[in-house]
């Protein structure tokens, strides 16, 4: 399985929430992202997040559209995330969407993982496979 690493940027804007979502300690997100790398593309996306009672306990689940190019093949695919965090530790899932590969990307699969270095640069890690 193809492994591609690379740089990227993210603007997180927030939504306005109504009362109801306020007082559930949920928000909502939109997501700008530039890929650099083996991975060259823009996304959009939406993201939902949720906080618990400590500051280090939390959630979210985001779904974004990825358009460009991977390795030579242009087209566009769907993330999947999924992150939660606890004082016992983080997780973070995120997959490529079953049948969302268009043109050259048509077939994709993979897994993303997103590293965040210190000083805040983050990178994507990206496993995938393509159907020939």
């Amino acid at each position: 399985m193809p492994m591609v690493r690379g740089p990227f940027e993210v603007k997180l804007t927030p939504q306005s929430a109504d009362e109801r979502e306020a007082a559930a300690f949920l928000g909502r997100l939109s997501i700008d992202k530039q890929f650099h790398g083996a991975l060259e593309a823009t996304s959009v996306g939406q993201m939902m997040a949720a906080r618990g009672g400590r500051p280090e306990s939390a959630g979210y689940v985001a779904l974004e559209r990825v358009t460009g190019t991977l390795e030579g093949r242009t087209g566009s695919f769907i993330l999947q995330h999924s992150g939660h965090s606890s004082p016992a530790g983080q997780s973070l899932a995120v997959n490529v969407v079953a049948d969302s590969g268009t043109d050259g990307l048509t077939g994709l699969a993979g897994t993303m993982q997103i590293v965040i270095e210190p000083g805040g640069k983050h990178f994507y890690e990206f496993d995938y496979t393509l159907a020939s």
